[in-house]
């Protein structure tokens, strides 16, 4: 179990969700997705993950060290992200990832009711486009069975 979110996690968080998705890409690409359903959703997904975990790697080359704080991490994959992403999916993925940087950026850091209840109030705030907000709404959903899970555990 994940007792502090650090860097070393975030790092290993974005590797294993390019594999599973580069594992899903061609399942993914045949689904007929939102907004656009023209097949790539799968590839764009992966191109644009595969470059939040790229600009993870080069942050840790650029400063001779791997990234300090996991705050610091997820504003690189943000950024990597939004950078490189691809059609309308890697846009949603991109800001996901922003939502979530910014929602744990002045936390500690430490437990999953402190990261869950970050992530549900950054998930639900605020107007978005319908696929961002169904987006937004698994991601709160996930958040919440995290705080739930959490609570479970101290019981």
């Amino acid at each position: 179990m994940l007792e502090t979110l650090d860097a070393a996690a975030v790092r290993r968080w974005c590797a294993a969700g390019l594999a599973a998705l580069r594992r899903h890409q061609v399942e993914i690409d045949r689904l007929n997705v939102f907004p656009v359903p023209d097949g790539d959703t799968g590839t764009n997904l992966v191109l644009t993950l595969g470059s939040a975990h790229e600009a993870l790697r080069a942050l840790g080359a650029a400063e001779g060290r791997a990234p300090g704080t996991a705050a610091e991490a997820l504003r690189s994959m943000a950024r990597g992200a939004l950078y490189g992403a691809r059609g309308n999916s890697g846009v949603i993925l991109s800001q996901l990832l922003k939502g979530i940087a910014e929602a744990l950026a002045g936390e500690a850091l430490a437990g999953e009711a402190l990261a869950g209840e970050a992530l549900a109030g950054e998930a639900l705030a605020g107007e978005a486009p319908a696929g961002e907000a169904r987006a937004g709404e698994a991601l709160a959903e996930g958040a919440r069975a995290g705080e739930a899970l959490a609570g479970e555990r101290a019981a």
